[in-house]
């Protein structure tokens, strides 16, 4: 394989990826056709590889590109970055859309054992400590209020803690406490995507659009404070494949989430009184608040690397005209006309 574009002559650079095929950062490959390419990372233009340095590199980057976990896709073409700084183009039709549970198991799980130890740790000392009261023949009756606080508490965390800051488009610095969370709703935006009624510490805003995606990926975490079981984590993920996709699943729960997120208690100068755990944002069942939060990442990820998929497609157009003629040039018609039977018998 050449190390330098044919186009521009500058070097297409290396990756430890493959071990038969160390040219390149940018991979692009049709598993259908049997073809790869190059791409240059200067001049953009696609560098078809010798017919006998394709098929083992295919074979692998198919299965690289299926079980990477940042990718992105549309009807022919898909887009893939690897651990190792290695991108893949992929050519075809796409695979079917994979919230695997393993991608976000180990996220979800690591936080739920995490609160689980802090939450278990204070209340195993709470515990010792009215024993031990007991002990000495302090009566722990006239407490109780104060004890049921604290563990609760220590399982919803403190309803005054700011846990998270949200800057609007506008430039504003909204500082968001955990019982805000408990008075902040869902709604459907006028556009019919997700819309967002956000309280904050001195107020309370509509946010619709983009804007209300960002803002809800940036609080819904915070509500997941204890992550979720694998059978949670799976739930949510059939959840999300079964509405036909991330973008489709947030418009879907848009629709009800008004519904499950209204809080209904006493009003006040920025709208109701909430309570932590049951209320707005908790409102959402264990199911749809992972199924939310990993909708919402997914769409990030998404809106990042979808700029780049219009350009590579266009790309690909121009490259796979060429890769025809050339693979054509180099095979007899016979070899040519067997191929098309087989493609047709398959």
């Amino acid at each position: 394989m050449f190390a330098t574009c044919l186009f521009c002559n500058q070097p297409l650079g290396a990756n430890t990826t493959f071990d038969a095929f160390p040219i390149g950062r940018r991979l692009a490959f049709d598993a259908a056709k049997g073809r790869l390419w190059v791409v240059c990372r200067k001049c953009e233009r696609w560098n078809l590889s010798p017919l006998d340095e394709r098929w083992e590199t295919i074979e692998q980057a198919e299965r690289l590109y299926s079980d990477t976990r940042r990718r992105v896709a549309t009807a022919e073409i898909g887009l893939a970055r690897l651990s190792g700084g290695t991108e893949l183009v992929r050519i075809g039709a796409p695979l079917r859309p994979e919230f695997a549970a393993w991608r976000y198991g180990d996220q979800f799980g690591r936080r739920r054992n995490r609160q689980l130890l802090i939450a278990g740790g204070g209340i195993a000392a709470l515990t010792a400590l009215v024993a031990g009261g007991a002990a000495v023949g302090v009566s722990v009756a006239g407490f109780g209020w104060a004890i049921t606080q604290i563990g609760r508490v220590l399982i919803h965390g403190s309803e005054e803690s700011v846990v998270v800051k949200v800057r609007t488009d506008n430039g504003r610095l909204l500082e968001v406490r955990r019982r805000h969370l408990a008075e902040s709703s869902l709604a459907r935006g006028s556009d019919g995507t997700l819309g967002i009624d956000l309280r904050y510490k001195n107020g309370q805003s509509h946010f619709e659009g983009p804007e209300a995606i960002r803002i809800a990926s940036l609080v819904i975490p915070k509500v997941n404070r204890f992550g979720g079981s694998r059978e949670t984590v799976s739930a949510a993920v059939k959840r999300i494949e079964e509405g036909g996709g991330p973008e489709r699943y947030v418009e879907q729960l848009a629709r009800r989430a008004e519904t499950l997120t209204q809080v209904r208690g006493r009003r006040h100068k920025f709208g109701r009184k909430g309570r932590v755990g049951k209320t707005g944002l908790y409102g959402l069942t264990s199911i749809d608040r992972l199924g939310l939060e990993m909708a919402l990442h997914e769409d990030a990820e998404r809106r990042a690397m979808e700029g780049e998929l219009a350009l590579l497609e266009a790309a690909w157009r121009d490259a796979e005209e060429i890769a025809g003629i050339a693979d054509n040039l180099l095979l007899p018609e016979q070899v040519t006309s067997s191929l098309e039977k087989l493609r047709g018998e398959t």
